[in-house]
C-alpha cells in the first residue's frame, strides 16, 4: 500500500472560491484545546496543529456521522456552533485510536468545494462547520465515492492503459469456476449451473452455481419451485467440498413454510440429494444460525425451519441478529472511548455480550467442522436470508478445513466468495453513501468474522500465512471506501450495475502485494 507523505498545510494553500479566510480551527484533543488546520480532500480529512505536533488523518469512509453542536436556529457569529465528528466504530476523532492511513496519492482538493469549509469556533468545543450551499446539495449526492476516483486513477497509471493486465488483478483473483475446480467440481455428484448467469433466478447470488447433478438435470422449472420455497430464492447451493470424504458445506435462506408447515417436496428431494452425494452420510445436519425463539418469530412471519424434513438433523446456534449485534458493539465502544474506565472496564465487557456473541459464532464453527471432518456428514447453513450468519459460520469453518484459505491468497478468495459473491450486504451494513447514522440495517457481521478469525489465529498462529496486520489492513479498508470490493450488497451491483468500480482497482490485489 502506498503511504501519503505528511501534509504541510502552508500559508500559501490554494484556496477555493467561496472558502471563507483562514482562521484558526480548534480541536479538542485529549490533551486540551489545540488550534491547527483542517484539510480535506476526496479521501480523507486531516487535523494538523499549527507546531507539528499533534495531527490525525482519517478517511472519509470511517466518518458515520457530522452533528451540529451548539445554537441551531440563531446565529451569534463565529462562536456561535462548531461540528462533531463521530466515526465508524463510535469513535472521536483522537489520535492515537484505531485509525491508520493507506492512501494513494491524490494531492488535488474537493472540485466541488465552494463554500464547504466554514471555520469556526466555540468556548468549550473547537471544532468546524461544514456548510454545503442549497445550489450544490444536489449535485453531492450523487458525487462517486472514492474507489471511483481512485480506479480513475488507476486506469491512468497502470500497465493494463498500456494494453496489458497488472501481474496481481483485484478482481480476477477469484474465479468461481477455478476455485470450484480446485475442490474437484463438476464431479459425478456435482454439477455447475448458469441458471443465474444473468443475475435473474436469484439477484443475490453469484453467477455460477453447484448443485447436486441430478438435481440440475431436472432443469429449470424444478429449481424455480424449489426457489419459491426459499427465502429471495436463495437455494441450497455448494460451499465447500471435502476432498477426501466428498463432505459438503452448502448454504441457502430459511424455508418459507410459514404457520401452515407448507411443504415443498422439490425442496425436501433436493436435500435428499445432497445427502445422496456424500456416500459416508446417512443424514443431513441443518445448521440454523439463529436462536430458537428468532427462528419461530420467522416462521409467524412466514419464514421457517426444517422441523420435518427426512433423513435431516437440525441444530439451532443462538446467534443474534443484526440488532444485537449492533447495540453489543456500541456497548463495547463505551468500554474502550472516549477513555477507559479501569474500574468498571470489566464489568462493562460483560455487559456488551461482545466476547459471547464471538464465541457463538467460533462454537456453532467448530460443530459444522467437527461434522464435516470427524464424522463425514454433509451440512447444511443458514440463517434467515443467509448472507450475515450464514457468511461467518460458512466461511470461518472453510477457513480451519481447508488450509488454502489460510493463505493471503486463499483468503482474500475466501472473503470474495463467501462474502462478496454470495451477497453479503456490505452497503447496507456499513453504509457508504447513506446519511443515516441510525440506520437499522448497519450492523458490524463483518468485523465480527474478523475478531473472529483473530481468535482463532492467536490460538494456532503456524498455522496462517498471515497476521493479525493484514486483519486490521482489511477492517481499515473496509471503512475507506479505496476499493470497490466492499461498497455493494451484491456480485450484482458490483460486476454489473457498477462496472466502472469493476474495471479498477480490488482490494484483493493489494492483499496479494503483500505475498
Amino acid at each position: 500500500m502506498v503511504q501519503i507523505a505528511a501534509l504541510r498545510i502552508a500559508p500559501n494553500d490554494k484556496q477555493f472560491p467561496g472558502q471563507l479566510p483562514d482562521r484558526n480551527i480548534g480541536y479538542l484533543s485529549p490533551i486540551g484545546k489545540v488550534n491547527g488546520r483542517v484539510l480535506i480532500t476526496r479521501y480523507r480529512l486531516r487535523f494538523e496543529s499549527g507546531d507539528g505536533i499533534c495531527q490525525f488523518d482519517v478517511p472519509l469512509g470511517f466518518i458515520s456521522k457530522v452533528e451540529k453542536i451548539g445554537h441551531s436556529t440563531v446565529s451569534r457569529g463565529e462562536h456561535a456552533y462548531g461540528v462533531l465528528i463521530s466515526f465508524g466504530l463510535g469513535g472521536k476523532s483522537e489520535p492515537g485510536n484505531w485509525y491508520r492511513v493507506h492512501a494513494a496519492p491524490l494531492p488535488t482538493a474537493l472540485p466541488w468545494a465552494q463554500g464547504l469549509l466554514i471555520m469556526v469556533k466555540i468556548p468549550t468545543l473547537w471544532l468546524y462547520h461544514m456548510h454545503i450551499p442549497p445550489a450544490e446539495a444536489q449535485f453531492l449526492l450523487f458525487q462517486p465515492l472514492y474507489a471511483y476516483l481512485y480506479a480513475l486513477a488507476v486506469r491512468e497509471s497502470s500497465p493494463s492503459a498500456l494494453g496489458t493486465r497488472p501481474a496481481v488483478d483485484g478482481w480476477t483473483l477469484y474465479d468461481a469456476k477455478v476455485e470450484l475446480n480446485r475442490m474437484g467440481v463438476p464431479n459425478e455428484q456435482w454439477s455447475l449451473t448458469n441458471i443465474n448467469y444473468n443475475y435473474e433466478f436469484a439477484d443475490t447470488y453469484p453467477r455460477l452455481l453447484a448443485i447436486p447433478a441430478v438435481v440440475e438435470a431436472k432443469g429449470r422449472a424444478f429449481l424455480e419451485k424449489v426457489g419459491e420455497h426459499r427465502s429471495r430464492q436463495r437455494i441450497p447451493v455448494l460451499s465447500w467440498l471435502h476432498p477426501t470424504t466428498q463432505a459438503s458445506i452448502t448454504r441457502c435462506s430459511q424455508p418459507l413454510s410459514g404457520m401452515t408447515n407448507k411443504k415443498c417436496p422439490e425442496d425436501e428431494w433436493f436435500l435428499k440429494q445432497i445427502v445422496m452425494a456424500n456416500a459416508n452420510a446417512h443424514q443431513l445436519l441443518i445448521f440454523d444460525a439463529r436462536p430458537v425463539v428468532n427462528a419461530k418469530v420467522n416462521k409467524a412471519k412466514g419464514g421457517g425451519y426444517e422441523e420435518s424434513y427426512e433423513e435431516c438433523a437440525l441444530f439451532f446456534l443462538n446467534i443474534h441478529n443484526i440488532h444485537v449485534v449492533r447495540e453489543s458493539l456500541r456497548k463495547l465502544k463505551d468500554c474502550l472511548f472516549p477513555r477507559v474506565d479501569e474500574k468498571n472496564y470489566l464489568k462493562m465487557l460483560d455487559e456488551s455480550k461482545w466476547l459471547n456473541h464471538i464465541q457463538s459464532i467460533i462454537e456453532g464453527a467448530a460443530q459444522i467442522v467437527a461434522e464435516v471432518e470427524r464424522n463425514k456428514n454433509s451440512v447444511l447453513v443458514h440463517c434467515s436470508d443467509g448472507w450475515d450468519r450464514t457468511a461467518q459460520l460458512t466461511s470461518l469453518a472453510m477457513l480451519q478445513l481447508d488450509p488454502y484459505y489460510r493463505t493471503i491468497k486463499g483468503f482474500a478468495v475466501l472473503i470474495e466468495k463467501e462474502w462478496c459473491s454470495f451477497g453479503h450486504k456490505f452497503a447496507h451494513r456499513i453504509g457508504h453513501g447513506e446519511d443515516k447514522a441510525t440506520d437499522g440495517e448497519r450492523s458490524p457481521v463483518f468485523v465480527q468474522f474478523i475478531d473472529c478469525v483473530w481468535q482463532v489465529l492467536h490460538q494456532h498462529e503456524c498455522h496462517f500465512e498471515f497476521n493479525s496486520s493484514l486483519l486490521v489492513t482489511i477492517l481499515d479498508e473496509l471503512y475507506s471506501c479505496r476499493f470497490g470490493t466492499f461498497l455493494y450488497n451484491s456480485e450484482k451491483q458490483r460486476l454489473v450495475d457498477n462496472v466502472e468500480v469493476f474495471e479498477g482497482h480490488g482490494f484483493a490485489m493489494d492483499v496479494c502485494a503483500r505475498e
